[in-house]
């Protein structure tokens, strides 16, 4: 009994776990359970064989179930092994064996898949490792699973096999040592075979039905009672055309057929009247939910107009889609891109230290179905096209064999790439291709935006507010700088020239420290920025740098000459004057340092002297807007250069 209560447990975690990792342990249950009803088995072999009686449970079984008749009891036990074995086994090794398959498959590609969404800012790393831990699990469940199958069905036929040993063994021992007759011994030694093998066999179906479920199970949100009844029961149509079978199979037991119209014509009604009440319900929310919307356009129509100035404000950043990819966003329909998108503006506040903007999700008409579009303060910046019901596949430069799809380009990195369908993505990630879905695609796009674009999106109330937080622990030292030296809108404009490089301003009190230290020399925004950078030069170290060595590459001190020599001081800033011929030159060269680089696969870093280092970002960054230019003062002393290449003008 003890074996019937811990198998009735397990069935019961198995029907109500929401994911098969909630029984992780299932694999090593099977083992000890199996173990444990097969020292049982031989235990009760034992007593029949020396005692001719195995206990009343047993007794009970081969007279209750059997009703004391060989015949019956021995086809009722092949009945419940067959079951057992051939249905319910048979088909849980099979799905365990290709889940297994498919799930190992699947492992690189998935892997990629969450450094992609790592790399994009899509999640944290915790996040990633969770993930990945996950996938391991899942792998190492599903190879368990494959094994522990193995067991249930040795049981089974261990089961078959035992009965026979106690049939032939109790027959011999019978006659020959207990002095019971052929006819005696095969009427006890029976009974006591087949009840012992219904005892071992309704804890073992059981066991092998938990297997089942647990091979079989998807993921479900909801306790599997109410997914069932929302799965079944959710379509009143449904219901109504059951019913009227149901009662037309009564009507043609009521002349005589023999069918039980007692049950078919009272359950036929009852689903007919729960299909029209259903119906009905549907038909009423329907029209609420079309009243309210009437309600909602009159109450805009009658909207006061000093309400509708915002109808005319600019939204700092808007992603418009066509209306082909509107279930990306309704959550309704299973779209995530609202809580990826809340996820990019946690991202870069977390990487960068600036909030930026609501970013608004609007449906266009005047975009195609699966066109996107994003804006930046009303101008439209980046866009692109996908197909929704398929999944982009990129070569991440490790797959073995191409796979057939519709070509297409990645719309933020512009690297070729592949729209395949659904049932071919567990392929593609399996042979190394990395597989994002529509709404990574549109996030990893606007995330890109979004940081080309930040410094534009940086407004003095921005800067106001961060200021007046640092206030509260550092009083003194906004005092002293804030409005003495500078404005909010010189502030703005030294934390927006770090942002347009990708420096971070999380460390926004070093940045006004630094900031109330050489603002009284200077009220440059361009060179304090400079000095700002030397002050973070541990945090940029940390952001280019490896801990290994690093390739850079260095100007050349008669092209540093040059351009010092060049610089032109105006009333709207600094900049340095080459002209056309020696221009080319200098851009020449660097091209071709740069693409010694890029051809490794390596990130190109220049760098400078402090004093030239942002006039020669200004002069390259309209041919290399990406190109990282660091000076020897923003260099950590820990991290190790090694410099590869010299940008010069001959």
């Amino acid at each position: 009994m003890l074996v019937m209560t811990i198998a009735i447990i397990v069935v019961l975690n198995a029907l109500y776990a929401r994911e098969s990792l909630e029984m992780s342990l299932f694999p090593t249950m099977i083992l000890i359970i199996t173990l444990f009803r097969i020292v049982l088995s031989v235990t009760t072999t034992r007593l029949i064989l020396t005692e001719g009686f195995a206990g009343n449970v047993i007794d009970f079984f081969a007279q209750t179930v059997a009703q004391g008749d060989i015949v019956v009891g021995m086809i009722i036990f092949l009945v419940i092994v067959l079951v057992n074995f051939l249905v319910i086994t048979k088909g849980s090794e099979r799905v365990a064996e290709v889940t297994a398959r498919f799930t190992l498959d699947a492992m690189p590609g998935k892997q990629m898949a969450i450094d992609a969404d790592l790399n994009s800012g899509l999640i944290e790393e915790e996040e990633a490792k969770a993930r990945r831990k996950k996938i391991q699990d899942e792998s190492n469940f599903y190879g368990a699973m494959d094994g522990a199958v193995k067991f249930v069905k040795g049981d089974a036929i261990f089961s078959i096999v035992l009965m026979f040993i106690n049939i032939v063994g109790g027959i011999i021992i019978g006659s020959v040592q207990m002095g019971y007759t052929i006819g005696e011994a095969v009427n006890v030694f029976f009974l006591l075979s087949i009840g012992d093998g219904l005892v071992s066999q309704l804890p073992a179906i059981l066991i092998s039905f938990a297997t089942g479920l647990i091979v079989t199970k998807a993921t479900l949100e909801d306790e599997i009672t109410d997914a069932i009844t929302t799965q079944l029961f959710a379509r009143p149509m449904v219901l109504v055309i059951t019913g009227i079978a149901l009662i037309a199979l009564g009507f043609i037991g009521g002349l005589g057929s023999g069918l039980p119209a007692q049950f078919f014509l009272p359950a036929g009604a009852a689903l007919v009247f729960f299909g029209v009440t259903m119906k009905r319900q549907e038909a009423v929310t329907a029209i609420e939910h079309e009243i309210t919307t009437d309600d909602v356009e009159a109450d805009e129509m009658r909207r006061p107009m000093d309400e509708m100035m915002n109808q005319i404000d600019v939204d700092p950043i808007l992603l418009c889609f066509g209306y082909g990819l509107i279930p990306l966003v309704e959550a309704s329909q299973g779209g995530d891109l609202l809580e990826r998108v809340i996820m990019i503006r946690r991202n870069i506040a977390k990487e960068l230290g600036v909030i930026i903007p609501q970013i608004r999700l609007l449906d266009n008409i005047k975009l195609s179905p699966n066109q996107y579009a994003v804006y930046i303060k009303g101008d439209e910046v980046a866009g692109g096209e996908i197909m929704f019901d398929h999944y982009m596949a990129m070569n991440s430069g490790y797959v073995e064999e191409e796979i057939d799809g519709i070509e297409t380009v990645e719309p933020y990195m512009g690297q070729p790439a592949l729209w395949i369908s659904e049932s071919q993505r567990e392929r593609a990630e399996a042979l190394g291709y990395t597989v994002v879905d529509p709404p990574a695609i549109i996030a990893t796009h606007l995330t890109g935006v979004i940081r080309n674009h930040l410094h534009e999106l940086l407004s003095r109330q921005d800067v106001q507010k961060r200021i007046n937080h640092v206030k509260e622990s550092h009083p003194v030292l906004v005092d002293e700088l804030i409005p003495k030296y500078m404005t909010i809108g010189e502030v703005q404009k030294v934390l927006s020239n770090l942002i347009r490089e990708g420096i971070s301003i999380r460390d926004l009190v070093t940045i006004l420290e630094t900031l109330a230290d050489h603002a009284p020399i200077s009220r440059d925004t361009d060179m304090l920025t400079e000095y700002v950078r030397a002050n973070l030069k541990r945090a940029i170290s940390r952001k280019f740098f490896n801990q290994g060595a690093n390739t850079v590459i260095t100007l050349d001190p008669a092209l540093e000459q040059v351009l010092t020599a060049n610089i032109q001081k105006t009333e709207i800033g600094s900049f340095v004057a080459l002209d056309q011929q020696l221009s080319h030159r200098v851009f020449d060269s660097l091209k071709k340092e740069v693409s010694k680089l890029t051809s490794l696969g390596v990130m190109p870093i220049i760098l400078t002297t402090p004093f030239v280092r942002m006039y020669f970002k200004r002069l390259v960054e309209e041919i290399a807007p990406d190109l990282i230019v660091l000076s020897y003062g923003e260099i950590d002393q820990t991290a190790e250069l090694q410099s590869v290449g010299m940008v010069s003008v001959t």
